[in-house]
């Protein structure tokens, strides 16, 4: 990775894997109105009795959460407004209560939901249709042995949908506890992992992990009913991504360094990515027929910048926590990219690319296309040149040094007459074999003067202070000199912002 070639001693590792993971679950059969039907004819409810049935399917769970909280005295809670902070509740009754594993609290709030109901059609037949309504959620907050802090979120409405949130990087510091490694972590990023190959082999774990099983022994906690539903339809709950993020984290020796480079990576990714290089993370090339928005919008947060470019539905941001950079590919919406699979193509078998699904089948799919567009974007980063380097050695040449035990006093780089001799130094003329002491005195002075003692011994002065800052340096074995690379930078710096781009900004 071209990241790590650029900065080889300042980079302690870098670690990819899932980090936020929203999984929705939907009992297909009730989801339409031909399961829906059957699904009631075999339970015996009419349509007319539909609603104080689903009534008191409803109470069943609400009654089914305040029992397990007795059992496992837990709280149950009811919150007057869903825009409460339940993640940072959770977390606080967990820290208050030293919840170490299992149930941390349940928490009920009103929340739209879309559910049915029964309406009369044309005809004056009743039947079922959606509609979105409030409805009350319960949220299982869990401090489980393998996924860490997460939770289950049921909606208590007919067609009781099911979502589950959880993060990769709490599985793999469950993983990371479990065998012993030593890690260390801010907010949700390794800043530290002892044993790294490792903790990425837990997190390819995680890509092909069957998270099927995990999932439905959740619902069997939270869905009292699934066990007849199950056994009228033959089916439970489809599993399918409501969204994934791959994050790359990039660990730094240390916060000072991502101070330094972060700036000019913020600046450069939001004010030069054209739409076809945000494309081009993803893998997909601009074309005419492209429709949809891409975006790039920057915002400050606590921990400082965040650059986000929007694909549609999907995107790829960038943003720093403490001494990680972390590169992260969400992904809202899977149908915009294609996976190569079986299907079957005029009655045959074969492999061919389709467009790939929201079930939980093409995590690992997904997780391929986040690592290569989150390396896509670091490749980027590299070959971002670093201002704060040049500001740094532009600041110096302005203090006095001290070289080989002499003082060397500094440049003042606005002045004229530092600007002439700046123009003298840079001279093409020098390029190849470089100049001497008698080139910069013609230059400066004339060739009426090239013998005067007092200015050649002034001359002599001058170089040895562009050496003591290393902005000449001398040919091996000669009387002449060179500039060197950082002189180039520096000097032609300095003259662009001088006679360029001072004037343009004094004008506007």
């Amino acid at each position: 990775m071209e990241i790590i070639d650029k900065y080889p001693e300042k980079i302690k590792g870098i670690f990819t894997t899932f980090d936020r993971m929203i999984i929705k679950g939907h009992l297909r059969c009730l989801m339409y109105p031909l399961g829906r039907y059957y699904f009631l004819s075999q339970e015996g409810v009419l349509l007319k009795n539909f609603g104080a049935y689903a009534q008191s399917l409803s109470t069943a769970i609400k009654n089914r959460a305040e029992e397990i909280a007795e059992e496992q005295k837990r709280p149950y809670l009811y919150l007057n407004s869903p825009s409460v902070d339940k993640e940072n509740l959770a977390k606080s009754i967990m820290k208050r209560d030293h919840i170490t594993e299992g149930l941390i609290c349940i928490l009920a709030t009103v929340e739209l939901c879309n559910s049915v109901r029964i309406q009369k059609n044309q005809r004056g037949q009743l039947e079922l249709v959606n509609y979105w309504r409030k409805g009350l959620h319960l949220y299982y907050y869990y401090h489980d042995a393998i996924l860490g802090f997460m939770h289950v979120r049921i909606q208590s409405w007919f067609p009781f949908t099911i979502q589950i949130y959880m993060n990769g990087h709490e599985i793999i510091a469950k993983k990371l506890a479990s065998e012993d490694i030593e890690y260390n972590m801010y907010d949700n990023s390794f800043t530290f992992i002892d044993h790294l190959p490792k903790a990425q082999k837990f997190a390819q774990l995680l890509e092909r992990k069957n998270w099927k099983s995990t999932f439905n022994r959740f619902a069997k906690i939270v869905n009292p009913h699934l066990g007849k539903i199950h056994r009228i339809t033959s089916r439970g709950y489809y599993w399918s991504i409501a969204q994934c993020e791959i994050s790359t984290d990039v660990m730094f020796d240390g916060r000072d360094f991502v101070e330094h480079i972060y700036p000019d990576f913020i600046e450069h990714a939001s004010r030069c990515l054209k739409a076809e290089d945000i494309l081009a993370f993803f893998g997909k090339k601009y074309h005419g027929l492209f429709k949809g928005e891409i975006t790039t919008d920057r915002k400050k947060r606590p921990q400082g910048f965040r650059v986000k470019h929007r694909v549609k539905k999907n995107s790829i941001k960038m943003y720093d926590k403490w001494s990680v950079l972390r590169i992260e590919t969400t992904v809202n919406n899977p149908l915009e990219f294609k996976v190569y699979r079986q299907v079957i193509r005029k009655g045959k078998k074969t492999k061919a690319w389709v467009t790939m699904g929201k079930g939980i089948t093409n995590l690992y799919a997904l997780a391929q296309i986040g690592k290569k567009a989150n390396n896509r974007y670091l490749d980027m980063l590299a070959n971002i040149p670093i201002t704060a380097h040049h500001i740094t050695d532009v600041e110096r040449i302005c203090e006095p040094i001290t070289f080989k035990s002499r003082r060397y006093s500094s440049f003042n780089p606005m002045s004229e007459k530092c600007s002439q001799i700046f123009l003298t130094l840079l001279n093409g003329a020098y390029a190849v074999n470089g100049f001497s002491n008698k080139d910069i005195r013609i230059t400066l002075f004339g060739s009426k003067k090239v013998n005067d003692p007092k200015i050649s011994g002034q001359i002599t002065r001058l170089l040895a202070k562009f050496r003591a800052h290393h902005l000449i340096a001398k040919i091996p074995r000669s009387f002449r000199y060179r500039v060197t690379e950082k002189g180039y930078l520096i000097m032609s710096s300095i003259l662009r912002l001088k006679k360029i781009e001072y004037p343009l900004l004094m004008a506007a």
